[in-house]
């Protein structure tokens, strides 16, 4: 196996607690130790560039890049971007036919430098306050505006029993979890894993030198491409059957104790 020198880590459930929204003092000493190795440290998250306000207020670090919308936007440490993969345009009008025919779903709409809702939801404002996002309200517009503005991905408020009807009636895009309250729709040919060989690619170096972490539906992809996939313990079977090593929940140091099991760090 070639030498790990770079690591890519999902946000939520992986480096943050669910409940407290922030990360084990162990956690940040493995990020130290990690970079002081001369590792590259990325993040590789759902996260759209402006929703990373929490993961700053709760990590004092400055990660080597950043791989956001599941794939779909890369940037550079200072969050610029240099590479953006937008849904698919012809699936455009079959989306908004789709929203037509089910009022009852509520979707954020993310673009490269702001994001909406088609419409208010208690709902969504809930999922905003519980991950301390800003602004806590989402900005209500016509969805009509995806068809001259591209869009990298949207949050669709169902119940997983509606992500195959859903990808089936939108040919070109997807749907990938981290949660049962919404579903990440990106485009069918995107992933973490796509957007980590960009970023790889970037600084010349391949999949099996990096070692990936998570705990969601959405970082199964991730998981399996990376030279050591690594699953949080907190994480459901069906991820962590996708990891070649399962380690402790977030809340009990995982981060390390994998950093350590590998060699990464010294334990």
């Amino acid at each position: 196996m070639q030498p790990i020198r770079a690591a890519f880590f999902d946000i939520d459930g992986t480096l943050l607690h669910f409940e407290s929204h922030r990360a084990a003092p162990s956690t940040l000493r493995a990020l130290e130790q990690m970079r002081a190795a001369g590792m590259l440290l990325f993040i590789a998250s759902g996260r759209a560039p402006l929703m990373l306000d929490a993961l700053r207020d709760a990590l004092a670090f400055r990660f080597d890049g950043y791989v956001l919308t599941n794939g779909q936007c890369c940037t550079d440490a200072d969050l610029v971007p240099f590479y953006n993969q937008a849904l698919p345009a012809a699936s455009i009008p079959l989306l908004l036919d789709w929203l037509e025919r089910h009022p009852e779903v509520v979707c954020t709409f993310f673009e490269e430098a702001s994001f909406y809702d088609n419409r208010r939801s208690a709902q969504v404002d809930a999922v905003c306050a519980a991950h301390r996002l800003k602004p806590p309200r989402h900005p209500i517009q016509d969805p009509v505006r995806a068809l001259t503005h591209p869009t990298y991905q949207l949050n669709a408020y169902m119940p997983p029993e509606m992500d195959a009807p859903f990808a089936a009636a939108v040919p070109g895009v997807k749907a990938v979890r981290w949660n049962p309250v919404f579903a990440d729709i990106i485009p069918a040919d995107g992933g973490k894993a796509e957007g980590m060989s960009r970023m790889l690619a970037r600084f010349g170096l391949r999949m099996d030198q990096c070692i990936a972490f998570g705990d969601g539906g959405n970082d199964m992809g991730m998981l399996r491409a990376a030279g050591i996939g690594v699953a949080m313990g907190n994480a459901a079977p069906a991820v962590q059957a996708a990891a070649d090593y399962v380690t402790a929940p977030v809340e009990e140091g995982g981060i390390w104790q994998a950093a350590v099991h590998f060699g990464l760090i010294p334990g």
